[in-house]
């Protein structure tokens, strides 16, 4: 499994236009990739999706990816003027204008909920022959893992309650299909995406607990959520939960369990949850480069 830093704000939740934070973030580093946390492709335009990672591509000297999805939250869809009933067709439309325009840099394509392209330039194009790198990221629907596998996509889980284990048939399944779509083994990519946080002082691990508490209850008022337990936050610490919350040993051994369970490629910590303190989000970022990616290597 490689260890990369990645920048992802989350978007449509935290970040409204992540592209642009993301191009903020390409000025002051070096290294570390560009994605977006989610692209809701649904409600998005496939031209400029392409257009501005491509652009991000370039200023950063190849850095951009691209995580696309349905998306957890809806509220982008009336905002932008699309319907709800046109959910899963505007979404594979989407995706197949998008993957198109990042293989081929005169496009022809038509569809039933866009306006058709006639031998259209895209520009720019990406770094590597214009082709940006381009992950499904799911939440645990097998249709859109026999999607990504049959496309030869790389896949991302979004696992952030419950048991990790409880994906491991899904992961399995996207195995399977990759392989039996014709596609290479050396190719295929598998990450997960956890709520994070790394502290190797007990008392922020455990005042933790309230920021985790208010975001998971903010959310949870609009969806009919009981409210979040310190029981859930401790079971969800342990070795079989779905929160990479704890000391640097601790985290590092969890994401070593992952590849070991699921043969992970890449682990994508989400780990501004609950708006923590400054300092304390520094540390864990730090903590989180310094120790636990070498433990994992």
């Amino acid at each position: 499994m490689k260890w990369e830093l990645m920048f992802s704000p989350w978007a449509n939740i935290t970040v409204s236009s992540p592209e642009i934070v993301l191009a903020a973030a390409a000025s002051v580093t070096k290294n570390i990739k560009l994605a977006s946390g989610v692209t809701v492709l649904s409600s998005s335009e496939p031209v400029k999706v392409y257009e501005d990672f491509s652009t991000l591509d370039l200023i950063s000297d190849g850095r951009a990816e691209i995580f696309v999805g349905r998306g957890s939250f809806i509220e982008s869809f009336p905002l932008y003027g699309y319907s709800l009933n046109d959910y899963e067709e505007l979404f594979n439309e989407k995706l197949e204008l998008l993957l198109k325009i990042n293989s081929e840099e005169n496009v022809s394509w038509s569809g039933k909920l866009r306006a058709p392209m006639q031998n259209q330039t895209v520009y720019p194009r990406a770094k590597n022959g214009g082709k940006l790198p381009i992950w499904r990221a799911v939440g645990g629907t097998p249709q859109s893992v026999l999607s990504a596998a049959k496309l030869g996509m790389p896949l991302v889980v979004a696992i952030i309650g419950g048991m990790p284990i409880q994906f491991k048939n899904l992961i399995e399944f996207y195995k399977q299909e990759y392989l039996k779509a014709g596609h290479s083994e050396s190719e295929m990519q598998i990450a997960i995406h956890s709520h994070t946080f790394v502290s190797d002082d007990k008392d922020v691990i455990d005042g933790y607990f309230n920021n985790y508490k208010s975001q998971m209850d903010r959310i949870g008022s609009s969806r009919g959520w009981a409210p979040f337990t310190n029981m859930q936050y401790e079971g969800g610490r342990s070795k079989d939960g779905a929160l990479f919350i704890g000391n640097t040993n601790e985290v590092a051994d969890k994401i070593a369990y992952m590849k070991e369970i699921f043969g992970i490629t890449r682990f994508i910590s989400h780990m501004d949850v609950g708006d923590p303190a400054d300092d304390i989000m520094k540390k864990s970022i730090e903590l989180f480069g310094e120790k636990v990616g070498p433990q994992v290597k």
